[in-house]
């Protein structure tokens, strides 16, 4: 069996009396494709701070790689090996889309001349951006501004992509390209931890679907499963999951019941200084 990429060893996090993680354990493997959904407010972005370095967990440890990576800041941990988004995508306005992605090769991977150019040019590719490489990011729309912040956390060339909310504000059919991108990058080798609210966009990528709510998982296992789990709709979906849900279709349907709009953001960040919010 391989070891494993990243795990979270009984990580506790509170602010005050607001509980953000409480005793958690996670584990994923290289190239593993894991979703995790729950109502606002469950400290879903907060778990990828504590994973990525943007907040220090107040107990326990996060490893990445084989190696304890828990008082490493998010820039030392950028360069080992994860990538990640913001739900709220902030560009450089004033930049191109290629200086955009650009600058996260270099200054969140450390790569240098041709190697950071190349990674660039990869990431735009990878995204269907290439056209849009001397656009000034300013100009772009929700769905080519959801590919730039994608593409900027793919030129940085990780092992484990932490994707949060990237779905949010889209039609099915914007949804169901960036679905496409993310499964291209996963066949690629590159684990993948996606936080979402549209979750017919999750469950025709993720191998397995945890559920977080009130700082502790309350579900893990096959998608299908956990969606049909009492507890699970009973924090998240409130509602019957329906068959077309369950099996990842991106159809409409008046029946899911389940949230589908990107709640407010929970916090954002983007290469060159931004954090993300407890």
């Amino acid at each position: 069996m391989a070891s494993p990429l990243l795990q979270l060893e009984h990580v506790t996090k509170r602010f005050g009396r607001v509980v953000i993680a409480e005793d958690l354990s996670l584990t994923v493997g290289p190239g593993e494709t894991v979703g995790i959904v729950g109502p606002n407010g469950a400290g879903k972005t907060s778990l990828f701070g504590l994973i990525s370095g943007d907040l220090a967990p107040g107990a326990g440890e996060v490893r990445f790689g084989g190696r304890t990576v828990t008082r490493l800041d998010a820039a030392a941990r950028c360069r080992l090996g994860i990538g990640r988004t913001y739900q709220v995508p902030r560009p450089f306005g004033d930049m191109t889309v290629f200086e955009n992605v650009l600058v996260a090769a270099q200054q969140g991977g450390g790569l240098r001349r041709r190697p950071s150019y190349a990674a660039a040019v990869a990431a735009l590719e990878r995204t269907g951006m290439p056209g849009q490489a001397n656009v000034p990011a300013e100009r772009l729309g929700l769905l080519q501004r959801k590919r730039l912040e994608l593409a900027r956390a793919l030129a940085t060339q990780p092992t484990l992509l932490l994707l949060d909310e990237v779905a949010g504000g889209l039609t099915d059919p914007e949804v169901a390209q960036l679905v496409e991108i993310v499964r291209g990058v996963n066949a690629e080798g590159t684990a993948v931890i996606w936080i979402e609210h549209v979750v017919r966009a999750l469950t025709p990528v993720v191998g397995r679907l945890m559920c977080l709510a009130g700082g502790v998982f309350v579900g893990d296992g096959e998608p299908a499963a956990v969606l049909a789990d009492p507890a699970v709709r009973e924090v998240f979906l409130g509602t019957e999951v329906t068959a077309a849900l369950a099996g990842g279709s991106l159809e409409p349907s008046s029946a899911d019941g389940g949230p589908e709009a990107a709640p407010p953001a929970e916090g954002d960040g983007a290469v060159g200084g931004n954090r993300s919010e407890p």
